[in-house]
């Protein structure tokens, strides 16, 4: 992981920096696990300690405010008329693959989070609300329910949360491979994740 240098944006840009702050944040936590250095996450920022307590004085807040962009992102995506749930199991599965932070919202052993809860509860509204329009189910199988998707990517979470972060996009690919001849039909291309992580068709 490269390190950027310290920029010194000023309290015009604290919005700047609270941005660059949750994208540092969130691939450090993807490559060292969310114990990471917050030193670490405030040089990748390139702002100062104190600008980074300022926004996040706590390692939790600033883990929180990963689950919420990422929900966030997914939100926006599901809200776009022209979005299938294809499109947002794709967002969902980059999103366990590459931002560890974020296989906690969906690892069940750590349903004691009440912050974690109410990122859930969003996360099942969003994927119901596509099931509701019957354009957006893609390719799925028609018995396929907004529970079982939110199910199975939970298996896929607690997967990876077992599994060090050099094998865990290897699993990922692996394990979701098996989880989506279970949930598209077979005569209809369904999404394969590339080893990058990228998604593609077939």
């Amino acid at each position: 992981m490269s390190t950027a240098s310290r920029v010194n944006r000023g309290r015009a840009a604290a919005a700047e920096n609270r941005a660059a702050i949750l994208v540092a944040a969130r691939d450090i936590f993807a490559e060292h696990g969310r114990s990471a250095s917050m030193t670490l996450i405030a040089q990748t920022a390139g702002v100062g300690q104190g600008s980074l307590y300022r926004h996040f004085p706590t390692r939790g807040q600033l883990i929180h405010a990963v689950y919420e962009s990422n929900l966030v992102a997914l939100e926006s995506l599901a809200q776009q008329d022209e979005s299938t749930i294809d499109d947002l199991l794709e967002a969902l599965y980059r999103q366990l693959t590459d931002a560890a932070a974020f296989i906690a919202v969906l690892d069940s052993t750590e349903s004691h989070n009440p912050h974690l809860a109410s990122i859930r509860a969003r996360l099942r509204k969003l994927l119901s609300d596509k099931f509701s329009d019957i354009r957006g189910r893609g390719s799925l199988r028609d018995e396929i329910t907004a529970n079982d998707i939110y199910l199975a990517f939970g298996m896929l979470a607690a997967l990876l949360h077992q599994t060090p972060p050099s094998d865990r996009r290897g699993a990922a690919r692996h394990a979701w491979g098996l989880l989506r001849h279970a949930l598209y039909r077979t005569d209809h291309p369904t999404p394969v994740i590339a080893a990058d992580g990228s998604g593609d068709r077939t």
